[in-house]
């Protein structure tokens, strides 16, 4: 079986072998991926309630030591915060969308070469089938300068042949576009989330005249003083 189908491939030609790469490539890519962007490695949950807590709790000290300890994406965005704990909140959210931006683009890391081997695919694939043709027509051109005519069931299996290419091109590039949309989604859908989560903690990181807590503080005894 495994023969049959190897005697099929190479009747494509020499373009299916940068084909074939292309699909080796793009599965490691996606594997590693999906490996890269498992959620306990970008925004770990456990992780986020425990800092969430010392945050709150304006022991920045200790969450900074946790943000160092840990791997995370968002762990390295909350530790640029931290660093500016104290400071106006102008600035802790201005490290902290930097550190975002830069995180984000650690994600995006072998996402333009998914998307570049999607493309190129099916061009490598057309590409093979036109040399096929040309390969085809140009023993048609000999055979009637010969004066043997041309073969009909030899035009057809040529024409077949050159359009393998095409066929593994294409099947390269579906799959492999639907992965490069797939993680971007997945990207897209961290991104947020880190930017919600980060921000509500860079809330309590402000002074703490300023922080929500502070101002719950104010609010109430406000209340409580109009009562009276």
């Amino acid at each position: 079986m495994i023969q049959e189908v190897y005697l099929f491939l190479s009747k494509g030609g020499w373009l299916m072998i940068p084909i074939g790469i292309c699909s080796i490539i793009a599965l490691g890519l996606f594997f590693e991926r999906m490996w890269s962007l498992q959620r306990s490695k970008v925004i770990p949950e456990r992780f986020f309630e425990l800092i969430s807590k010392h945050i709150k709790e304006r022991r920045f000290q200790e969450a900074e030591a946790m943000c160092e300890g840990n791997d995370s994406h968002l762990a390295e965005i909350l530790l640029a915060g931290l660093r500016y704990a104290g400071r106006d909140r102008s600035i802790i959210k201005e490290v902290m969308e930097e550190a975002g931006q830069r995180e984000i683009h650690f994600m995006e890391r072998f996402l333009g070469a998914i998307g570049a081997i999607a493309t190129i695919s099916p061009l490598l694939g057309l590409l093979g089938t036109v040399t096929g043709m040309i390969t085809v027509f140009q023993r048609v051109v000999a055979q009637a300068a010969a004066g043997t005519g041309s073969d009909p069931g030899g035009l057809a299996n040529g024409i077949w042949e050159a359009l393998i290419t095409t066929a593994a091109g294409l099947t390269v590039a579906i799959p492999t576009y639907l992965a490069y949309r797939y993680i971007e989604g997945r990207i897209d859908r961290f991104s947020i989330e880190m930017v919600d989560l980060s921000l509500s903690a860079a809330e309590y990181m402000v002074p703490e005249e300023q922080s929500p807590s502070s101002l719950s503080r104010d609010t109430s005894g406000l209340a409580s003083s109009e009562s009276e």
